[in-house]
C-alpha cells in the first residue's frame, strides 16, 4: 500500500479527526465525493483523460496548487508509465463552482471546487487496446472539518471507455483477475429488505458508541510506558536529563520550562508514530482487519517477537543505526532552544529503542486488530509516550524526589528478562492467529495454553534464581518486591492452568477469562474440537442459514465475527454461555456466524469485481471478502462483532448491536428480535 507523508500532516493531526472519523470510517458515508473517468481520443496517439468529481452539498476539494506545509492536501494525478504511456504535463482543472479566497479551515487563500470538478490529464499511448493504470489523490473538507487524504487507484480502457476505481492497485496483468467480471448488482452482497432506518422494533434507547475503549487502550499504553521506564535503557536517563535541565539553566523557572517542554516533545513523538495508520485507514476501512489477520504478517510478528525475546534475555542487543542517533544528538547541540529540545527528545526515543522497541511492537501489533484501528493505536501510543514523559515533568517540579529513586542495578536486567518471557508468550499469539486463519491446526487451544503456562513457570523459576541468563547476577536474597512478583506470577500461572478443565455445557475446554480474545477459542482443539461456541448449533454460510430460517420459521441471528476479533471471543466465552442467553439463541434463533477475515478462496466461478455503493470496485476473491463486503454494504459498519436479527424473509427486526458485554442489554436485544416476529 502506497502512503505519502507530507509536512502539513503535523497540522492535519490537530484537526477534529474524531468528528471526521464518523464520516470517513466504517460507520458512515465513506466519501462525499463520487468519481468517474472518461477517455477522449485526440488523434495521433494522444488522449485526454477526464477525472470527474461529483461533490456533495457543503463539501469541496482542492486544486492541484501546493500551498505549503500549512495548507490543504492538493489534488494530484499519476499515470503509470507502462506500455508506452506517457503523461503530457500537468492536468488542467475546472469546475461548476470555483472558489478562490480565504479558506475557513486552513486560514489562507486557496482555490477549491464545489458541486463538481474536472481534472483533464493529457497522455500519449502507443496501444489504445492496452489499459492505462495509475492513481489520484485528493482531500475533501467542509467548513468545519476535513476528511483524511484519499488515494484511489484506477484502470481505464482507452478504446472501450470502461474503468475501475479501487482501494488497492489493480494490476491487469495479474492472473488472479483474469476472466473475472465486474458486477454492480450482486444481491448476495447487499440485502434489499434490510432498512437500517426502520427496523420492526426500534431500540428506543440505542446505545451510543462509548469512548471508554480508547481510555482503556490509553491506560494499557500508559502501563507499557511505565514498564519501559524500568528498563536499563531508560531508567538511568531520568536523573541525568532532569539534572541537565535544572543545572544548565540560569534559573529554576527556565529549567522547569525546558524539562516540561522536553517531556511534551516525547509525548508528541510517540503520537506521531501512529499517524501513517490513519492514512491507511482512510484509504480502506477494512485495512486493519486485513493487516491483523494476514497470516504471513502474523508469522513475521511471531519471528520478530522471538528475536525481541532473545534480545531481552541478553544474548544480543537490538539498536538502531548509530548514525541516526549521532545525527539527532548533533542536531540537539547545534540548534538549541525549542528545536534543540525536540531533537534531544528524539535522541532519547532512538537511544532507548532496544528496550522500548519490543514493548512498542507489542502495543502496535495488539492495537492493529479488526476491532481496533488507528485511533486505538494513537490512544495506546499516547499513553506510552505520556508515561515516558511524566517523570521528566514531575522530577523537574519536585527535584527533591530524585533522591528517592532506587539506584540502577541488577534489578533492571531482571525486568528485561521477565519481559523476554512475556514476548515469547505474545509471539505465539501471532502464530496462533496465522494458524486460525489458515486452518493449519498447528497451535490449538491446548498447545497455546501450555506455552503460556510454561512461560509463567519460567518467570517464577527465574525470579527464584533457578534460571540465569548472560547478564544475571546470583540471587542472594529475596526482597519483598521480588517475593511479591513471584507470588503474582505464580498465582496467574495457576489461574491459566485452570483452562485445562472440561466444560460439560460447551463440550470443550472451559475458557480462561483473562486470555479471552488472546488465546484461540477453546473449541479450536485437538482433543475436544467444536465448530460453534457455547455448545450452540450454527451455520457459516448465509444461504444455508436463510434456508433453515425459512424451514423452521425462526429469525436469524447474524454474527459478523473474525478470527482476529478479541471482543468476539469475549462475547462467545462469557455472554453466550449465560443460561438465559444460551437458551434464547438455541431455542429462538438460527445462528449464522460469518467470518469476515476468512482467507479461503471462493470457487473461481463465484469470484468477481464488485462495484460498491460509493462507486469503487473491490475484488471478491475470498470468503472473508464476501462477508466483509456484505456487512459494510448492508449494515454500513466494518467493526466486529456486529449482531443483526433478521426475519426469514430478510427484514431487520431491531437495530444491530456491536460488542455488548452487559448480559441484560444483550438479552433485551434478543428479546426485541423475538417480539418483531
Amino acid at each position: 500500500m502506497r502512503v505519502l507523508l507530507k509536512p502539513s500532516l503535523l497540522l492535519l493531526l490537530s484537526m477534529p479527526w474524531s468528528m471526521a472519523r464518523a464520516q470517513s470510517g466504517a460507520e458512515g458515508n465513506p466519501d462525499p465525493v463520487k468519481w468517474s473517468i472518461a477517455a477522449k481520443d485526440m488523434g495521433s496517439g494522444k488522449w485526454a483523460l477526464e477525472f470527474n468529481a461529483a461533490i456533495a452539498q457543503g463539501w469541496s476539494i482542492y486544486s492541484q496548487n501546493n500551498y505549503g506545509d500549512m495548507g490543504p492536501w492538493p489534488t494530484s494525478i499519476a499515470v503509470d508509465p507502462a506500455g508506452g504511456v506517457q503523461a503530457a504535463g500537468k492536468a488542467s482543472e475546472d469546475g461548476a463552482k470555483v472558489i478562490e479566497g480565504m479558506d475557513a479551515v486552513f486560514g489562507m487563500e486557496v482555490k477549491k471546487f464545489k458541486e463538481s470538478a474536472t481534472f483533464t490529464q493529457f497522455i500519449t499511448a502507443a496501444d489504445a487496446e492496452r489499459p492505462v493504470t495509475g492513481y489520484f489523490e485528493y482531500m475533501t473538507c467542509n467548513d468545519e472539518m476535513c476528511l483524511p487524504p484519499t488515494t484511489v487507484y484506477f484502470i481505464l480502457g482507452l478504446a472501450s471507455g470502461t474503468y475501475q476505481l479501487g482501494e488497492v492497485s489493480f494490476d491487469p496483468n495479474d492472473p488472479k483477475f483474469a476472466g473475472i467480471a465486474t458486477r454492480t448488482d450482486a444481491a448476495e452482497l447487499r440485502m434489499p429488505n434490510v432498512d437500517l432506518d426502520n427496523p420492526v422494533v426500534p431500540d428506543t434507547g440505542a446505545r451510543k458508541e462509548k469512548e471508554s475503549s480508547l481510555l482503556w487502550i490509553f491506560m494499557l499504553g500508559f502501563i507499557g510506558g511505565l514498564v519501559a521506564l524500568l528498563t536499563p535503557c531508560v531508567f538511568p536517563m531520568i536523573p541525568l536529563t532532569v539534572s541537565f535541565f535544572t543545572k544548565s539553566s540560569q534559573d529554576r523557572a527556565t529549567g522547569l520550562k525546558n524539562a516540561l517542554t522536553y517531556g511534551g516533545f516525547i509525548f508528541l513523538i510517540y503520537l506521531l508514530f501512529s499517524l501513517p495508520f490513519h492514512l491507511l485507514g482512510s484509504v480502506n476501512p477494512e485495512i486493519f482487519n486485513e493487516i491483523s489477520t494476514n497470516p504471513w504478517l502474523n508469522i513475521g510478528f511471531f519471528v520478530i517477537f522471538i528475536v525481541f525475546a532473545i534480545s531481552f534475555f541478553g544474548y544480543f542487543e537490538i539498536t538502531l543505526p548509530s548514525s541516526w542517533v549521532n545525527k539527532m544528538d548533533s542536531n540537539a547541540s547545534k540548534f538549541g532552544g525549542l528545536i534543540g529540545t525536540f531533537f534531544m527528545a528524539l535522541t532519547l526515543a532512538l537511544v532507548s529503542f532496544s528496550c522500548t522497541g519490543p514493548i512498542l511492537g507489542s502495543l502496535l501489533a495488539g492495537a492493529l486488530t479488526a476491532d481496533g484501528g488507528a485511533w486505538q493505536l494513537t490512544a495506546g501510543m499516547g499513553g506510552f509516550g505520556f508515561a515516558l514523559a511524566l517523570p521528566f515533568g514531575l522530577f523537574a517540579l519536585f527535584p527533591g524526589w530524585l533522591n528517592s529513586l532506587p539506584r540502577s542495578g541488577s534489578w533492571l536486567n531482571s525486568v528485561k528478562v521477565v519481559l523476554g518471557f512475556v514476548e515469547v508468550a505474545l509471539a505465539f499469539k501471532f502464530l496462533s492467529m496465522a494458524d486460525l486463519v489458515m486452518k493449519w491446526g498447528l497451535v490449538p487451544y491446548e498447545l497455546f495454553l501450555a506455552i503460556w503456562v510454561i512461560c509463567g513457570i519460567g518467570i517464577v523459576l527465574y525470579l527464584f534464581g533457578r534460571i540465569r541468563f548472560p547478564h544475571d547476577s546470583p540471587v542472594k536474597r529475596y526482597t519483598p518486591m521480588r517475593i511479591f512478583f513471584i507470588t503474582a506470577f505464580g498465582l496467574f500461572t495457576a489461574y491459566m492452568a485452570m483452562g485445562f478443565r472440561y466444560d460439560d455445557k460447551a463440550q470443550t475446554w472451559a475458557p480462561v477469562g483473562l486470555l479471552s480474545g488472546i488465546s484461540p477459542s477453546p473449541g479450536y482443539s485437538w482433543i475436544y474440537p467444536t465448530e460453534c461456541p457455547a455448545g450452540l448449533t450454527c451455520f457459516h454460510d448465509l444461504e444455508s442459514g436463510m434456508a433453515e430460517a425459512r424451514r423452521s420459521g425462526k429469525p436469524l441471528l447474524i454474527d459478523f465475527t473474525g478470527y482476529g476479533c478479541a471482543n468476539c471471543r469475549k462475547m462467545e466465552d462469557y455472554v453466550w454461555p449465560v443460561p438465559e442467553i444460551n437458551r434464547l439463541i438455541n431455542d429462538q434463533y438460527v445462528l449464522v456466524s460469518l467470518y469476515v477475515d476468512a482467507k479461503a478462496e471462493l470457487p473461481k466461478e463465484e469470484q468477481f469485481i464488485y462495484e460498491t455503493s460509493n462507486g469503487t470496485k473491490k475484488p471478491i476473491l475470498t470468503v472473508g471478502n464476501k462477508w466483509a463486503t456484505l456487512q459494510t454494504e448492508t449494515f454500513k459498519s466494518a467493526t466486529q462483532p456486529l449482531y443483526a436479527l433478521l426475519s426469514p424473509d430478510g427484514k431487520l427486526l431491531t437495530d444491530p448491536v456491536g460488542y455488548t458485554p452487559a448480559v441484560e442489554d444483550y438479552k433485551a436485544f434478543l428479546e426485541r428480535g423475538v417480539q418483531g416476529m
